[in-house]
């Protein structure tokens, strides 16, 4: 498979690319930010780009994708609803819209959260423009489109947030995470599940387009076994 990571450097994106980098059936992957991901790989090839609204000048190295896995993303603490809505879903639409002409059969995984309100209405901020960013995304033509909505995220294999206050609360839960997410697998993931799980849905798909906690845990574990296998 040759696969498309945005946000590679972010938490979730860092596991992502890690779960890539050791499928033996993923032959290339390219990565889109505005930094480099630092990391070392035969397959990895890292896309500068600066203007997250418009891809044109780099359209002739989006093409040829089977799976796009969407990881960008900040966190709404301290922002605007315009702000927000301007990473969160207008980045995310300027790229979908572009990879949907240019790859017409490619699977599209997007990391949504918890929560997410598909009716657009809600109180909650946040909520309501990760359902919008949603809405939108399943009305384009892919092949599929994944929405993922993880609650808690543990991050493991030294994979550390880039957010200042998640880092000093995720140091304060480390002893606990990991407990948690055996005792309560609606709630808790980790870097790693997500990753198996977008592997997964790349390869075989799966029967609903919206994968809560609980979704993404037995997807994770279907890649780990396919792989055992």
């Amino acid at each position: 498979m040759r696969i498309l990571i945005f946000g590679a450097t972010g938490m979730v994106g860092q596991g992502v690319l890690r779960e890539c980098l050791r499928a033996p059936d993923v032959q290339y992957v390219q990565t889109v930010g505005r930094t480099p991901t630092g990391q070392l790989d035969p397959r990895l090839y890292d896309l500068v780009h600066r203007d997250f609204t418009d891809f044109r000048s780099i359209e002739g190295s989006l093409r040829g994708f089977d799976a796009c896995f969407f990881c960008l993303g900040t966190s709404s603490l301290g922002m605007s609803e315009a702000d927000y809505t301007r990473i969160t879903h207008d980045f995310t639409m300027a790229a979908a819209q572009t990879l949907a002409r240019l790859n017409p059969r490619m699977t599209f995984v997007f990391v949504s959260g918890a929560s997410t309100d598909s009716t657009e209405q809600g109180r909650t901020m946040w909520a309501r423009v990760k359902g919008r960013t949603e809405n939108a995304l399943q009305r384009l033509p892919f092949k599929a489109v994944y929405l993922m909505r993880p609650a808690v995220i543990q991050p493991l294999h030294g994979i550390r947030s880039k957010t200042r206050i998640y880092r000093a609360l995720y140091a304060l839960l480390a002893p606990l995470l990991t407990p948690l997410r055996m005792l309560l697998p609606s709630l808790v993931l980790s870097t790693q599940d997500i990753g198996l799980a977008m592997l997964a849905l790349a390869r075989e798909g799966a029967a609903q387009q919206v994968l809560e906690t609980r979704d993404i845990r037995e997807l994770s574990r279907h890649k780990i076994e396919a792989v055992v296998a």
